[in-house]
């Protein structure tokens, strides 16, 4: 299988495999693990990438960005994968990179002056506000409680928002909220832009959790109480906000498969240095039978994702929505990822779970990946509604007689 990418794209993630190499690792090596990345060493690695022309590869030009069409951008996210640190140095990390593709969608000329144009230098930061404690908005999100009502010129927005990647540093929120009540949830909610500074936007505290990694990334719980924004903070249309929410989500669980297949191959990278030079029992450990066998299943699953991403994103690209081939993509490139990293750290000993080498930093952030962006088993609901989609009425009728 060839994975098809076009010259273009190779390019310029080769160009993107060289800086992480000559620029990143060194500098996630003197962190070693402990220390996080301050704004000012953040911004340097950003220099750094603009000179090498590989600043915000999925953007078009006229915000800042290189132009590259979804696609040709995949193998970029996965070079960029390799270490925790080059995703937000080329500005493909996530949430803001899924944010910057919604304000390209549906923004008006004014929200992306205002919003999107800093956005991608850098200059802001931003959180997708959707997952709700208990009641509503997470695997579920038709259970949302968020409203937004509508008073004059101004929409007024009350809820209880949490798990929002980026919700302590972010300078603008995007909410989803309810604005027809006589609706279902799919065709009632909308997307309304709220700055972090708003009255009644309350940060109530970042969530401690697993992968308080290099960047220092929180998670927060957010209360919003009679916040007041004017009805042009809306995003697209009123009622619309699910349709741009998958028109978001779909892309962004491809991109977040290709950074942590990268994440994966660096991990797996490591390793094999590692056996390589390891020695007991008389020969290399990579000589042993079992170890090569670990090597190649890790090898064999991280292509199977690499392709299942790529068909995925060709369907879109081509017009398709192709919500299957992503939940496929997604539930099995987010368990070949955390195997393959629990092999290497496996492969590495007592040295995998040690700060020194990358692989203890991945094997905390690759976790949340099988429910960040749709747990495993809402993809497989998913997966499985398509397949009982067109169940052969002859193959019933033979079960049937079987029985009899």
């Amino acid at each position: 299988m060839e994975y098809n990418d076009s010259e273009r794209a190779e390019a310029v993630a080769a160009r993107v495999d060289e800086f992480v190499d000559e620029v990143v690792i060194p500098t996630e090596r003197e962190l070693l693990g402990t220390e996080q990345i301050t704004d000012d060493e953040l911004a340097t690695l950003r220099e750094e990438a603009r000179d090498r022309d590989i600043y915000a590869p999925q953007v078009s030009p006229e915000y800042g960005g290189m132009g590259l069409d979804f696609r040709d951008a995949l193998p970029t996210f996965e070079a960029a994968g390799r270490s925790l640190l080059a995703a937000p140095a080329i500005r493909v990390d996530a949430p803001d990179e899924g944010n910057m593709h919604t304000f390209e969608l549906v923004a008006t000329e004014e929200q992306k002056d205002e919003w999107l144009r800093p956005l991608v230098a850098g200059d802001i930061r931003s959180g997708f506000c959707m997952t709700e404690p208990m009641q509503g908005g997470g695997s579920d999100p038709k259970m949302i409680q968020t409203v937004a009502e509508r008073d004059g010129d101004e929409w007024v927005i009350n809820g209880h928002k949490w798990w929002t990647t980026n919700g302590v540093e972010a300078d603008i929120f995007l909410v989803m909220a309810r604005t027809d009540f006589d609706a279902h949830p799919y065709s009632g909610c909308s997307i309304i832009l709220v700055p972090a500074d708003t009255p009644g936007v309350n940060i109530e505290r970042g969530i401690p959790h697993m992968a308080d990694d290099l960047l220092g990334t929180s998670h927060a719980e957010i209360r919003f109480e009679d916040v007041r924004v004017p009805v042009e903070n809306l995003m697209g249309d009123e009622n619309e906000g699910f349709t741009i929410a998958q028109q978001r989500l779909g892309p962004a669980r491809l991109t977040h498969c290709m950074r942590y297949s990268g994440m994966a191959n660096r991990a797996l990278a490591v390793a094999k240095a590692y056996v390589s030079e390891r020695e007991a029992f008389g020969s290399p450990i990579a000589d042993k039978q079992s170890i090569r066998f670990d090597i190649a299943e890790a090898e064999t699953e991280l292509h199977a994702a690499r392709c299942m991403v790529r068909n995925a994103a060709d369907r879109i690209a081509s017009g398709d929505e192709a919500r299957v081939e992503v939940s496929m993509s997604k539930l099995y490139t987010s368990n070949v990822v955390q195997d393959v990293i629990d092999v290497a750290m496996q492969l590495c000993g007592a040295n995998g779970i040690g700060k020194d080498l990358p692989i203890a930093d991945f094997y905390e952030n690759v976790r949340q990946f099988r429910f960040v962006d749709g747990a495993d088993e809402v993809h497989k609901r998913v997966i499985a509604r398509d397949s009982f989609s067109d169940v052969d009425e002859s193959e019933l009728t033979n079960v049937t007689r079987y029985e009899e």
